[in-house]
């Protein structure tokens, strides 16, 4: 079993607004394990967004390296190198779903291992089982709009397992839904981890920061575990 998944070394970024700096993470270091569900917690404007999409490799740092697994200075992979790897390694859950309208549920899903050019078939009959542990099961030809809110996120949250991923991260996951399926987005993402995953989720709601592993807080350029 490895026991950091990931670790950040000294990483800073700092955005420009009109002629000041503004430093949303500065010089942060941090390392996670595996098997975990971390609760990504800060006002709004912290730094919480920012901090997945570096750890999405989405964007680059001013300073810092990033390493997961035995891959090193992810940071200055180019972005062929870091495309290639976020594939592969990495899965993201956004707020507002981001599903393909004219797919059906399982088409959605299978779409990330087809990129890859994994078997169809093979990659058809992992598609229809991660559906149905997301209890999904009679939905695999329903396209999204004709599913709820609740579905789709379940729906994303499938294809984001499609690739066997070693680093989950959901910006802000249950944001555009209430609190019921809010609640149940988190059991579930509670439920898919395992000693080879991570699951990181960017939110505000109290609630749910009690059902995760831990928290990271950010504020003032800093990240704190709570």
């Amino acid at each position: 079993m490895i026991e950091n998944l990931i670790e950040l070394k000294n990483v800073s970024k700092k955005y420009k607004d009109k002629n000041t700096d503004i430093i949303v993470l500065n010089n942060i270091s941090l390392k996670l394990p595996t098997n975990k569900l971390v609760a990504l917690t800060g006002p709004s404007g912290s730094g919480k967004s920012t901090l997945i999409h570096l750890l999405a490799l989405l964007d680059s740092p001013d300073q810092g390296d990033y390493s997961l697994l035995s891959s090193n200075n992810l940071f200055s992979y180019n972005e062929k190198q870091k495309s290639d790897y976020r594939k592969k390694n990495l899965s993201i859950v956004f707020q507002n779903f981001n599903l393909i309208s004219d797919l059906t549920a399982i088409e959605n899903v299978m779409l990330p291992n087809l990129y890859l050019n994994k078997k169809k078939n093979d990659t058809y009959l992992l598609a229809k089982s991660l559906l149905t542990k997301v209890g999904l099961e009679n939905r695999l030809n329903h396209r999204p709009g004709e599913l709820s809110g609740g579905e789709q996120q379940r729906v994303a949250i499938a294809r984001s397992l499609i690739n066997k991923p070693k680093l989950i991260l959901a910006d802000e996951p249950t944001g555009s839904l209430d609190a019921k399926n809010a609640e149940n987005i988190i059991n579930l993402l509670n439920n898919i981890k395992d000693n080879e995953t991570l699951i990181i989720f960017a939110t505000h709601n109290k609630t749910l920061v009690n059902k995760s592993d831990f928290e990271l807080t950010i504020a003032n350029g800093n990240v704190n575990f709570m």
